[in-house]
């Protein structure tokens, strides 16, 4: 009998017949996996290739293709749909990945319970659990939950035919790691099955018009549900997040071509399930701390403003190199602040563990956080809060460049509007191009500095 799959090269693209652990073509390690062999075409008669046997499609052009308006599934859950970009596309397929026991089969079972609960066609595939044991889960939820139909099937080919069936508005494959195809001789949750099982359901869920949830998990390495081919595949990417210690969760939008990638959602895990966060900087603003080393940065989430806390340690030590722990932000922009600052007026840490957090389990990808994480460093360095008389923390933004100078960042406006909101002005900033309302421009780090401080000794004084 032919061999009708082979292994593959992520890296170069190289066949091999058998399994190695490094790639004959490129030299890199572990990275073949089994895929489907690729089908040549034969040659004909005299040795050349023959013509393709398709037939040739006519290309239209864009504007006289119809585009009917298509009305997106709402989950009922006001943060999802606002980081899906307005609800789930019938027809798409939404890649959901986090680690163990963060909540994501919580998230799917609320979103699949207030959409049947609507009227909204939904079915629920477990491949992990049982019927029982996922009803106890849907339990908590609510009523809606338990009228969600499930199946627990983790045949590929069982799954299609029962979407082909049912047809649902909407569907939850929980995990797409379980599911095996007859065809493939891989374990289930190898490359080629998590690659063959996604492809086989976009097909069927583009032709039927179902919205498809993938439920994915996290490797060691970080990589959503295995291959970072199927990130690629699949229409949206959801990342679920947070410490499981603490009660808040975010959910980011890594890929969407039907919405904006930049937006958040907020959570709270409760007894009940998950609750949304409609004002998290309340949240995390109530929870600030006036001692030394803490900082509040008003940051932007996509088009939300969010104030956090970040906090800061600074001990000595005689291990070298010291060590620098970042929690939520980069450890790599923390280190280059800390270079910054040994440059440019503020103190040298060569000789001091540094170690910084942004309270809550939030994490801030973006450079706008330079600033609270160097005043919030040279506070703790100090043993000099930043907060004044009142006990009201300082707030700030901003980028901190290599020579020294603050650049100006995104939507200052919303952030100075949202730190006004709770009292938290003035706020140490960049300098823009008009003046605003509650801000104290800056324009280096060191000016930053000398405003953040002297403001505390102003009060002192008075």
């Amino acid at each position: 009998m032919a061999r009708t799959t082979a292994y593959v090269c992520q890296s170069c693209g190289h066949e091999a017949l058998r399994w190695a652990g490094q790639c004959a073509g490129c030299g890199d390690w572990n990275t073949l996996v089994e895929a489907p062999k690729a089908q040549t075409t034969k040659p004909a008669a005299g040795g050349r290739l023959g013509r393709p046997s398709g037939s040739a499609s006519k290309p239209v052009a864009l504007r006289d293709v119809s585009a009917p308006a298509t009305e997106r599934h709402l989950t009922g859950i006001d943060e999802l749909d606002r980081v899906l970009g307005g609800g789930l596309v019938p027809g798409s397929l939404v890649l959901l990945g986090g680690s163990p026991g963060i909540g994501k089969s919580t998230l799917t079972g609320m979103a699949l319970g207030n959409m049947a609960a609507a009227g909204c066609r939904t079915l629920y595939v477990s491949g992990e659990e049982s019927a029982a044991q996922v009803r106890m889960r849907a339990q908590r939820l609510g009523e809606g939950a338990l009228s969600v139909p499930v199946i627990t099937e983790t045949s590929l080919e069982n799954v299609l035919a029962t979407l082909e069936v049912e047809r649902p508005d909407a569907c939850v494959i929980d995990s797409i790691q379980t599911l095996h195809s007859e065809g493939m001789t891989g374990a289930p949750g190898s490359v080629g099955q998590v690659r063959e099982a996604a492809n086989a359901i976009l097909e069927v869920a583009k032709r039927i018009d179902t919205a498809v949830i993938l439920v994915g998990h996290v490797t060691k390495e970080g990589a959503v549900a295995g291959p970072r081919v199927l990130e690629h595949l699949v229409d949206c990417v959801l990342f679920f997040e947070g410490e499981r210690e603490r009660s808040f969760r975010t959910l980011r939008a890594l890929k969407n071509r039907f919405g904006a990638t930049s937006e958040v959602g907020v959570f709270e895990m409760r007894g009940g399930g998950l609750v949304e966060v409609e004002d998290p900087s309340a949240r995390f603003v109530g929870e600030a701390s006036a001692a030394p080393g803490s900082c509040v940065l008003c940051s932007m989430e996509g088009t939300r403003p969010l104030l956090v806390e970040v906090q800061a340690l600074v001990a000595p030590t005689e291990i070298v190199p010291p060590r620098r722990i970042a929690n939520g932000v980069d450890r790599n922009r923390l280190a280059m602040i800390l270079a910054v600052l040994a440059r440019h007026g503020g103190p040298g840490l060569a000789g001091a563990d540094v170690f910084v957090n942004v309270a809550g389990g939030v994490r801030v990808d973006e450079p706008g956080a330079d600033l609270a994480v160097a005043l919030a460093v040279v506070s703790a360095h100090k043993g000099e809060p930043l907060a004044d008389a009142e006990g009201t923390p300082l707030a700030c933004f901003g980028e901190v460049g290599l020579t020294g100078e603050l650049r100006s960042v995104g939507h200052a406006d919303r952030r100075l509007a949202e730190a006004r909101k709770f009292g938290l002005a003035p706020v140490i900033g960049p300098v823009e191009r008009e003046p605003m309302k509650g801000l104290a421009p800056q324009a280096t780090i060191r000016a930053a500095l000398g405003s953040a401080f002297g403001r505390r000794a102003a009060a002192r004084a008075a």
